[in-house]
């Protein structure tokens, strides 16, 4: 597709599920696709191995639809971010969305997506706010607005577009593609935030609707929870103070750089000095990431990570191991 043209809201979408022993929640994720308005999508699952009815349910589902509508593949069996780095791997040209394997999707979810898509030439990212569900899919709440700008000085520091609502046109799905090796070797912590980082630093328009697309299952396997609470803004600044944060911003950028010919130079510019500010101790490191503008999307959040860099927890003194 040409880089200045728009999608198509009526575009066929590849969606991408990662599957690891899902069993009782991945039915009914299951029924969400197949329940979509936007009709022309196919589904690749890649399971990571589950020892469980997981690729029963998956292959039945795949017995009930159209011929080859729905394929099955092996994961990586390296956890859930290298699983998704493994679908986006084999994804065919044009659009893609991810998949959680234990949400309920709306059934607008893929139709709203492409017609916000639709507006904007070139590469673009959409992803929304979800309603926050306990395990028996009763909501609990909406997730968070953010209010702040989109963009590579967030995205550096903060993971927002959330992975089971980001859908991308044809054009910043190329861009993940084309970019996806080296995130595979670096073990990133987490593909989304990855993909923010990539989108935002090619200068791809981002779109967070303020509607939320799906029910966003809340059970003690969830890989990441909720974030609206007391308690859970507690632990990620908590998280931010700790020394593993200071890994994986390490990691993602080790990988960005395998790929900069990709990203806008401004933002080269940026994630040049940003790899350097991680090699300095905390006061150096805290009035670089103040020259920068370098911000999370709550006021808190933004104070925590100024002190993370005071206290020297971003350094990286040599190669970095990148904790999962």
């Amino acid at each position: 597709m040409d880089r200045q043209t728009r999608t198509d809201p009526d575009a066929p979408v590849t969606i991408l599920l990662a599957s690891y022993r899902g069993a009782r929640f991945i039915g009914a994720q299951l029924d969400s696709i197949a329940a979509q308005t936007h009709r022309d999508w196919q589904l690749i699952v890649s399971d990571d191995g589950s020892d469980d009815g997981t690729p029963k349910i998956i292959a039945d589902f795949a017995a009930s639809r159209p011929a080859g509508q729905v394929r099955i593949v092996r994961g990586p069996s390296r956890g859930a971010t290298q699983n998704f780095l493994h679908l986006l791997s084999i994804a065919p040209d044009g659009p893609i969305a991810f998949s959680d394997q234990d949400d309920v999707w709306f059934p607008d979810k893929l139709a709203r997506a492409l017609a916000a898509l639709s507006h904007h030439q070139g590469p673009a990212h959409y992803a929304a706010r979800t309603v926050i569900a306990d395990h028996d899919l009763r909501p609990l709440a909406p997730s968070r607005h953010f209010r702040r700008p989109l963009g590579f000085r967030n995205a550096l520091v903060q993971a927002i577009m959330a992975g089971n609502t980001s859908v991308f046109n044809a054009p910043a799905a190329a861009i993940l593609r084309r970019c996806v090796g080296p995130a595979q070797q670096h073990d990133l912590e987490a593909h989304d935030w990855w993909a923010y980082q990539v989108t935002a630093g090619a200068g791809a328009a981002l779109i967070h609707d303020a509607v939320p697309a799906l029910l966003y299952r809340q059970h003690p396997q969830s890989v990441m929870g909720r974030n609206d609470t007391v308690k859970a803004l507690s632990q990620r600044v908590g998280m931010l103070l700790a020394g593993e944060y200071g890994a994986w911003l390490a990691a993602n950028h080790a990988a960005l750089q395998v790929v900069r010919s990709e990203l806008l130079p401004e933002n080269r510019r940026i994630l040049d000095r940003f790899g350097a500010l991680l090699q300095r101790p905390g006061p150096v490191a805290a009035k670089e990431l103040a020259r920068l503008g370098l911000y999370r999307q709550t006021g808190t959040g933004t104070a925590a990570l100024y002190a993370a860099a005071l206290a020297g927890r971003l350094r990286q003194c040599g190669p970095s191991s990148p904790i999962r």
